[in-house]
């Protein structure tokens, strides 16, 4: 069974940064894509960024430029390292892996941006 835990949310000012990380139970290798998403209040999960086995990023209009995902073979994880943070960012974060049949999702960590 695949476990992902996620960790770095908490409470920034904007114009701070913050990094997310999540940490995959087997290897990063097994996956052919993994990513962020979040989900603000009232509004539905969208992405934030991915990256494919092949080292392709994709980010969100909104992410471009702010944010960047990265990943760490050697300890399983695929990070999110978020700069120049705005309130309209706040949201709970969701660590996603896929492979070619089953995605699997994080529980979520809090990101939440004062003015």
């Amino acid at each position: 069974q695949v476990q992902l835990v996620e960790s770095g949310g908490g409470l920034v000012q904007a114009g701070g940064s913050l990094r997310l990380s999540c940490a995959a139970s087997i290897s990063i290798f097994s996956f052919t894509a993994m990513g962020w998403y979040r989900q603000a209040p009232g509004k539905q999960r969208e992405l934030v960024a991915t990256i494919t086995s092949s080292g392709t990023t994709n980010y969100a209009d909104s992410a471009k430029g702010r944010f960047t995902i990265s990943r760490d073979n050697a300890k399983n994880t695929v990070n999110l390292q978020m700069n120049s943070l705005k309130p309209e960012d706040t949201a709970v974060y969701y660590c996603n892996t896929k492979t070619i049949v089953t995605d699997y999702w994080g529980k979520g960590t809090l990101v939440t941006v004062s003015s």
